[in-house]
């Protein structure tokens, strides 16, 4: 079952945390470097042989919903430990956000003042008024890559009905990347 409908965002952080696929923020891979399933269906196969076949393609995984599901949401990555998302209310359009180092960077500072000291030893979130305008820090977490406020819910919601009914271990999520 194609789900590309309900997940066309390119998402590095999560891409990171299941596949190890373009990992920068340094997650412990969930399923990394499997390639594509060896009993993939023949009409996956030939949509893929002509990404394969030009080297257009960097890589092929998949996982199981059961690993999926018993995944550490907790768990953090090595190189960096939070994101932060800001706004103006004023403006319309999407927030930027970029992820950070326990050290934010010169860039980072300049944008949205120094880091709030509020943030030292943070479990939860933390709103704050900077000169971007309205702020936000979240401490970086799977759950973080993976939950709400991702395209990912609606892409497991599929899987976790799938499973209902075939099983944890009959249902997988099929990727490759470009």
């Amino acid at each position: 079952m194609d789900l590309w409908l309900l997940h066309d965002e390119v998402d590095h952080a999560s891409f990171g945390f299941l596949f190890g696929v373009r990992n920068t923020l340094g997650f412990r891979p969930l399923a990394a470097g499997r390639g594509p399933p060896e009993d993939l269906s023949g009409r996956f196969r030939e949509g893929l042989a002509p990404w394969v076949e030009s080297g257009a393609m960097d890589g092929a995984g998949w996982v199981t919903w059961a690993e999926h599901a018993a995944a550490d949401r907790a768990a953090v990555p090595e190189h960096f430990v939070g994101r932060v998302t800001w706004w103006r209310p004023s403006q319309p359009g999407p927030p930027d956000r970029c992820f950070v180092p326990a050290v934010w960077p010169p860039d980072v500072v300049a944008a949205l003042g120094p880091r709030p000291p509020e943030l030292d030893g943070a479990t939860g979130g933390f709103t704050w008024s900077g000169p971007a305008g309205e702020c936000r820090y979240e401490p970086l977490t799977a759950g973080l890559v993976l939950g709400e406020g991702t395209h990912r819910p609606h892409v497991f919601a599929v899987m976790e009905a799938l499973a209902g009914r075939f099983g944890p271990d009959g249902v997988r999520l099929v990727v490759a990347f470009d």
